[in-house]
């Protein structure tokens, strides 16, 4: 038996997120579908993270057990084969039996994309976020210092959110304005669900002018989801990249042009 680890690509528009669900359409449902074909037998797959409705990746990490004999090529040539364009795997590799692409990660990298001009899009609009107000990426960048450290973000999470604790460490967070784009760049030990869109959320308000920059501090320091304004849409947001141990040796991530720049 072999454990494998895929690094995947998707535009999660035409999905209801990346679990599998009975009633609607998930990316892994599509990859397990076509990994069974290749396989001859049935996969299951565990990622890094849950995404959400309309949520992309730009790296997403999963892996699966299969007694099959296959070269590493032949999972993903064959898989992508099998599976529908908007899903792709970029890599495969051998890891340990006691690897797991969600409990060995290190981290999780997401960005979130605003597309800032009058002008709604047309060929990006199921991939950004339109504000058309301007927005000050400088002071969103200053205000979301705040959230740097280990907090209680419970005015950050999904109402609906399982998660044990509200407690997640946020290793670093910036805003950068990128033409007529605005990226907010989010690294974390674990997220909530909806915590990015709802940091967006936030710090949209401080950008437009509506809240001043100390909201933001208010926000996390009230613990009160209700309190924490209007979540964000998802279709800005893409999960980037996911660390792990240096020894594990897996692909780096590239971000598409979407990496962190020099000027907020």
């Amino acid at each position: 038996m072999a454990r494998i680890a895929l690094g995947i690509e998707y535009d999660g528009s035409a999905y209801s997120g990346w679990q599998t669900q009975s009633h609607a359409r998930s990316v892994q449902g599509e990859l397990e579908r076509a990994l069974s074909r290749v396989a001859d037998c049935p996969v299951v797959l565990t990622a890094a993270g849950r995404t959400d409705a309309g949520v992309h990746a730009l790296s997403q990490v999963a892996h699966f057990d299969s007694d099959a004999d296959r070269p590493l090529l032949a999972w993903v040539l064959g898989t992508n084969a099998e599976s529908t364009v908007d899903v792709s795997v970029l890599w495969a590799r051998r890891v340990p039996d006691d690897f797991s692409a969600r409990y060995s990660a290190l981290s999780r990298s997401y960005v979130y994309r605003m597309l800032n001009r009058p002008m709604r899009p047309a060929l990006e609009r199921d991939r950004v976020c339109w504000q058309r107000q301007p927005l000050d990426a400088g002071l969103m960048h200053a205000a979301a210092q705040v959230l740097v450290g280990e907090h209680d973000f419970s005015s950050f999470r999904a109402a609906q959110c399982q998660s044990r604790t509200p407690i997640r460490k946020l290793l670093e967070i910036s805003v950068v304005r990128d033409g007529e784009c605005v990226d907010l760049h989010v690294r974390a030990n674990a997220f909530l669900q909806h915590m990015v869109r709802n940091i967006a959320g936030v710090l949209l308000a401080v950008g437009r002018g509506d809240r001043p920059p100390q909201w933001v501090a208010e926000v996390l320091a009230v613990r009160d989801r209700t309190l924490g304004g209007v979540t964000a849409p998802p279709q800005g947001l893409y999960l980037a990249a996911v660390e792990y141990p240096s020894g594990l040796d897996l692909p780096s991530v590239r971000l598409h042009g979407l990496r962190p720049g020099a000027n907020p």
